[in-house]
């Protein structure tokens, strides 16, 4: 063969390559997706040139080969695209950098990561690699010869003619010791599936097809099925179940994005961070950490989203943030509300079936996206009960015996216009006592129960005017009880504080502070404990900073019922106690204390509000009780 040229790379510098092989990507396979790549957009450019008669059309089906040989230790990667002449290999392989190579070496030495994308350096990412790569090309433009292209690895090359017959381009890759994984049939399937599998043309393995092609998310919408975004699920998401709900994404303006998101059950882990959405760029796989497109509050939904005009630096796997990556994220944002908006009011039995899962994104987004939280202001539900029956007019929602209302709804059926309160409950078991006092007294509360409302609730009163929130635990009014301050006979303020001193002589804290009320018509709880709200909301704040559950505040109300048996037989053994001279003590202060510290006990025991010594402790006190009763008995 006739040696056509030799000569060397033009970077201008001999440490381009050293930076190619080691710091450019993060991953040594992401060479075959840049080649692949290189082929599919090889055909592309043949199909197109031939339709406009720049050169011969295919005789055969477009498709990429990749022939592994174990005894040359070869990789090649074949296209019949457009190829290349030779001009057109100086052009595109031997012109690296157009500019300055030191220049430019300078700007990035501490930026390794963002070299690739600034002058398309995808085809030497096979140096990665192999120790050396061929590549024999003919171009499909009329009476074309065939050329082969070689280099070490090094800044030389040479270009002579080859026999090649037909158009076309193959990468030769002699494999380093060390990179012999790749020519495990195996491996090459695994990198073909994670990144070339929707790729538009077929991509073989030795003559067998091993990519599906057809990607879903470029369909009309209105020719998918129900079941054809299942099966997209779970081929790219196995043994996860099936999907709440999806969106189908599909615009070429102002930027060309398509994509299906899904809603998965949220039955455990939700990233966060990095989110589990397949990033593409034109059917070919990049990344799936794509924190800086899709808004945080997003990440956990499933799916994928395929845009050309998302910028991508270097080995297409990081993103250059830019005006339209924000744009298109919040193009995201708009479709996901619209979407739960057509389902709340079209099947709003559905929309409280999946609102469970649903929510944390809706709630999470709204307190860190102004736009997004005027989107969905009517999509947050809460669950909501009381006494009284709701009517159509009450705009509640129905499923599976629930009702769930907006904030807004709730507000509406208030009947004061100013300083509008919302009572509400975080645990409808610990929280069942006060619960059912305010119910009795005909009032609505909304069921606020997952971690995030702790949150949301006072993020909801920075929001809206003249709107505060009392947990149904923190206060008891005026009117659930008597204003009556009488212990049945007992007639003066002084026999309330006695009592309060009883029990705060028995407790011995400080912290607690004992409140005396005749609840109205109830006389089954002796004892509540409330907890102040701005009080109780520091509290939870602290816990979640130090990532534990919220314990007990140590500030907090000791309500007693004075309607209760046992209170009023408390007094009354107090009143009716002979002092005992040598001792200065009454007769009953054992038992009186024992009584006040179960009441006390009793009320931390019905909210959770006891650690494990002190469910052992109460277990004493009560003996201790029973056996002080019976002995008088007895």
């Amino acid at each position: 063969m006739n040696k056509i040229e030799e000569g060397q790379i033009q970077i201008h510098t001999e440490n381009i390559f050293p930076i190619i092989k080691k710091a450019v990507y993060s991953d040594h396979e992401i060479f075959l997706r840049e080649l692949v790549s290189n082929g599919v957009d090889a055909i592309n450019k043949r199909r197109m040139a031939s339709m406009a008669g720049d050169c011969e059309s295919s005789d055969s089906e477009p498709k990429i080969n990749i022939i592994i040989n174990k005894e040359e230790k070869t990789l090649t990667i074949s296209d019949n695209g457009i190829g290349m002449t030779a001009e057109e290999i100086k052009k595109y392989i031997n012109q690296v950098a157009f500019s300055s190579a030191e220049e430019f070496l300078q700007k990035y030495e501490n930026n390794k990561e963002s070299i690739i994308g600034h002058f398309g350096l995808g085809f030497y990412s096979s140096f990665m690699v192999a120790r050396e790569v061929e590549i024999l090309t003919k171009s499909a433009k009329k009476d074309s010869k065939g050329y082969k292209w070689k280099c070490d690895g090094s800044p030389k090359f040479s270009i002579e003619e080859s026999l090649k017959e037909l158009p076309g381009t193959d990468i030769i890759l002699y494999l380093m010791e060390e990179e012999k994984e790749y020519l495990e049939p195996e491996r090459i399937k695994t990198l073909v599936k994670k990144y070339c599998d929707f790729m538009p043309f077929d991509v073989q393995l030795s003559g067998t097809s091993i990519n599906k092609q057809d990607p879903p998310w470029r369909k009309n919408p209105q020719s998918m099925k129900d079941q054809d975004y299942i099966d997209l699920y779970r081929y790219l998401y196995p043994f996860q179940g099936d999907p709440l709900l999806w969106v189908h994404l599909n615009t070429d303006y102002p930027y060309n994005l398509q994509g299906i998101l899904y809603f998965p059950k949220m039955g455990g882990r939700a990233d966060w961070e990095s989110g589990e959405i397949k990033l593409y760029s034109n059917q070919v796989f990049v990344s799936d950490s794509i924190k800086d497109i899709v808004p945080r509050f997003l990440l956990p939904l499933r799916g994928v989203i395929d845009s050309t005009d998302i910028p991508l630096n270097v080995s297409r796997s990081a993103l250059q943030s830019n005006r339209k990556v924000k744009s298109i994220g919040n193009f995201i944002s708009k479709k996901i509300a619209d979407k739960l908006k057509s389902i709340k009011k079209d099947n709003s039995e559905f929309y409280a079936e999946i609102w469970d899962s649903t929510s944390p994104f809706i709630k999470i987004g709204a307190m860190e996206d102004e736009k997004f939280a005027e989107q969905v202001e009517d999509l947050i539900i809460f669950k909501t009960i009381r006494k009284i029956e709701f009517n159509d007019e009450d705009n509640i929602i129905s499923y599976n015996n629930n009702k769930y209302t907006t904030i807004k709804d709730y507000i509406s059926r208030l009947n004061t216009s100013e300083n509008k309160r919302i009572i509400y409950c975080t645990d409808e078991t610990t929280q069942l006592n006060p619960l059912n006092l305010w119910q009795e007294k005909g009032n609505e509360i909304l069921i606020a129960d997952t971690v995030i409302d702790s949150q949301y609730i006072p993020w909801v009163e920075t929001r809206k005017e003249n709107v505060s929130f009392q947990r149904v635990d923190s206060e008891i009014e005026e009117e659930i009880s008597n204003k009556s301050t009488d212990i049945k006979k007992i007639n003066e303020d002084k026999n309330d504080d006695s009592l309060k001193e009883i029990i705060k002589d028995a407790l011995g804290n400080e912290n607690i502070t004992i409140q005396l009320r005749e609840l109205k018509g109830n006389t089954s709880i002796p004892s509540l404990i409330l907890l102040p709200e701005q009080m109780r909301r520091m509290n939870d704040i602290g816990a979640l900073m130090e990532q534990k559950i919220p314990g007990l505040p140590k500030n907090h109300v000791l309500l007693i019922n004075k309607n209760h048996p046992i209170v009023t037989s408390l007094f009354k053994l107090h009143e009716n106690s002979i002092i005992v001279a040598k001792e200065g003590n009454t007769q009953n202060e054992k038992l009186i204390k024992d009584v006040s510290v179960h009441l006390y006990q009793m009320a931390c025991l019905s909210i959770g509000g006891l650690d494990s010594t002190g469910l052992a402790n109460i277990q004493k006190t009560s003996s201790d009780l029973l056996g002080s009763l019976l002995s008088k008995l007895v």
